[in-house]
């Protein structure tokens, strides 16, 4: 497996601790995604692999040979998931799983978007005299506000229960995320509690952003 990665950018890390998590050997290639302004994501060799000009990309060897190309971290998590079914990422039981996913798109699909570096982009092109910090306090912090709240009734030693999921997986890079968006963290008790948890975990320890050998 080869893993089209960016030291600091939040999906690719959440890739990197499933990898990890689950004892996955891969090989890192990587893209750096501010390379000249720009950023190497955007080159026509790296778009054959996703159009959308995104990582995390993973490359695996599909059924008949040969190269494929899978691309969002949650999908490609999944992938891992059912591929290399232990240790678990997802609970056996039925809702439980559930709850995993549902705080999982939480941060996938409620916070993590509105940090993204092309939005963040087109926001100071279309508007360069918006106030970005009031954007993430609005955005990014209000997200973890009702992250927090749902983590205070769902929570175990980790986000839901007591077993690692995937919602672990994508809470810890968002946090790491939010830090460099200098958010005040004075209301997440339960996320800090549960990330400090994942933290002694070397599966995470490894994945992280200052561990990563294209780290400027």
């Amino acid at each position: 497996m080869r893993l089209f990665t960016y030291w600091r950018s939040s999906s690719a890390y959440r890739v990197r601790i499933a990898l990890a998590m689950k004892g996955l050997a891969y090989e890192p290639a990587f893209v750096h995604l501010n390379r000249d302004g720009q950023g190497d994501q955007h080159t026509p060799v790296f778009r054959e692999k996703n159009p959308l000009s995104q990582i995390p990309v993973l490359e695996v060897e599909g059924e008949g040979g040969g190269s494929v190309f899978l691309s969002q971290s949650l999908a490609i998590i999944e992938y891992l998931e059912e591929r290399y079914p232990t240790p678990a990422l997802l609970p056996k039981d039925l809702l439980m799983r559930a709850r995993v996913r549902e705080m999982a798109e939480l941060i996938n699909s409620g916070i993590q978007p509105f940090q993204n570096l092309s939005t963040t982009k087109f926001l100071s092109e279309l508007a360069p005299e918006l106030d970005k910090q009031r954007w993430f306090e609005k955005f990014i912090a209000g997200g973890l506000q009702v992250l927090e709240g749902r983590a205070q009734k769902l929570s175990g030693r980790y986000l839901v229960g007591d077993a690692i999921s995937i919602a672990d997986v994508l809470l810890v890079p968002q946090l790491y995320a939010a830090r460099r968006l200098n958010l005040s963290f004075d209301g997440y008790p339960t996320l800090l509690r549960v990330e400090a948890e994942c933290l002694k975990l070397d599966g995470f320890a490894s994945a992280h952003p200052d561990r990563q050998p294209d780290r400027e």
